[in-house]
């Protein structure tokens, strides 16, 4: 199932949601402060723009500035990436992902121990 662009984040949109999700709601000039960039202000504000028409944020006029707020968890946003990235790069298996992790030595050797602890759980839940 394709997904929607509205579903899908750029990474300046990610940058952006991230400021939202560690501040709360701010305005166009907090945002822009937040971020790592030299961005103009009008560019933070044309994405948050943008965002709030894809329903990633909503916004409450306060004086005469929108505050920004984010609509989606970061949870969510970060499950919609991870899938639109396997169904990319890797055809559509989560476990190519893993195995591409692990043979470019992104994963740790306690990483893997976690992940394993992991699923060693979840066999012992279906059972």
């Amino acid at each position: 199932m394709a997904r929607r662009k509205a579903d899908q984040l750029t990474p300046l949109e990610l940058a952006i949601m991230n400021v939202l999700w560690d501040t709360g709601p701010a305005s166009v000039t907090l945002v822009q402060s937040r971020l790592r960039s030299d961005l103009a202000y009008t560019t933070v504000q044309t994405m948050l723009n943008v965002l709030w028409r894809k329903k990633k944020v909503k916004r409450v006029l306060v004086e005469r500035a929108y505050h920004y707020r984010p609509a989606v968890t970061k949870q969510r946003a970060m499950g919609q990436a991870v899938r639109d990235l396997v169904r990319r790069a890797f055809g559509g298996s989560a476990e190519a992902l893993v195995l591409s992790l692990v043979e470019t030595r992104q994963l740790t050797p306690e990483a893997l121990r976690r992940l394993q602890k992991l699923v060693d759980e979840e066999e012992t839940r279906d059972e």
